[in-house]
């Protein structure tokens, strides 16, 4: 989906009715426009089905109602939050999920400005006239007054393919008596920019976020298009999922959930880091 797009279905709040009630539940109630009510066009709107905060006429539902944050309609709402069709999911942990968040002793909401979630955003930039691959993180940034989406990461191959992986075995260090020289040695590293950086910590990780925002300040790197998005939720305990956009024909189309994973806090942090290309 186009940015533009995203920003018009930011700024629009749509209600969209929806029910659940068997297989012939949303064509009877209805009618010809089902498959459009039932889609969960926004991702606003996946927050109020999946937390009850929505009757099936897409009305608005407020904590001075019965049906507020319901069980039974969270459940019956959530099961078809999936992606029923494309995905492998496996049935059965679909179902400890959403035990998991719909217990009436612990119930367990999605919150908007609750953290712990983010875009991930697939772009084409042009990079020294060539077009290239790019891949923005985007998160909410809480202001004092309202809040804000910042890039905060940035994952770019052509900035990947400039750095090597150190190793030890390459062979090419600074002695370490290099102090008692005054560091005169220091010419060798810059003699051969393309191992420059063999001589940095062990720790020291590539920031592409800023070698990308300087090459768009040189001019560099610009915009093309936009891709693809899709959203990554860490903000359950003990549970990761991916929400992806379908669109296709049917009731289940829209936000959907495209990927789900039981992972403990160790786990998610791993996750976190394979999502970010962070892996060593």
């Amino acid at each position: 989906m186009h940015l533009t797009k995203l920003l018009i279905y930011a700024l629009i709040v749509t209600a969209l009715p929806f029910t659940v009630n068997g297989q012939k539940g949303v064509g009877t109630y209805l009618g010809d426009e089902s498959a459009f009510y039932a889609s969960t066009k926004q991702v606003n709107q996946f927050f109020r089905r999946f937390n009850s905060e929505e009757d099936e006429e897409g009305n608005r539902i407020y904590n001075d109602s019965k049906k507020y944050h319901s069980p039974r309609l969270r459940r019956k709402y959530i099961e078809i939050l999936f992606d029923n069709e494309t995905s492998s999911l496996d049935k059965a942990l679909k179902e400890i999920f959403i035990k998991d968040v719909t217990d009436a002793t612990a119930p367990i909401f999605l919150e908007f400005h609750g953290g712990e979630w983010f875009a991930e955003v697939h772009t084409r930039f042009n990079f020294y006239g060539k077009e290239s691959a790019a891949i923005l993180f985007m998160k909410l940034q809480e202001e004092p007054v309202g809040s804000k989406w910042v890039i905060d990461k940035v994952y770019f191959e052509p900035f990947n393919e400039l750095f090597k992986k150190k190793s030890d075995k390459d062979g090419k260090f600074l002695h370490p008596l290099s102090h008692e020289l005054d560091f005169m040695n220091l010419n060798k590293i810059f003699e051969k920019k393309e191992d420059v950086e063999l001589y940095t910590s062990r720790e020291h990780k590539p920031d592409h976020l800023s070698l990308f925002l300087l090459e768009l300040k040189k001019g560099n790197l610009s915009f093309v298009t936009i891709k693809n998005v899709k959203f990554h939720f860490f903000q359950i305990d003990n549970w990761y999922f991916e929400l992806s956009e379908f669109n296709r024909k049917g009731y289940n189309t829209g936000w959907l959930i495209s990927n789900l994973a039981k992972l403990d806090g160790e786990q998610k942090e791993s996750y976190k880091k394979f999502i970010f290309f962070e892996n060593d």
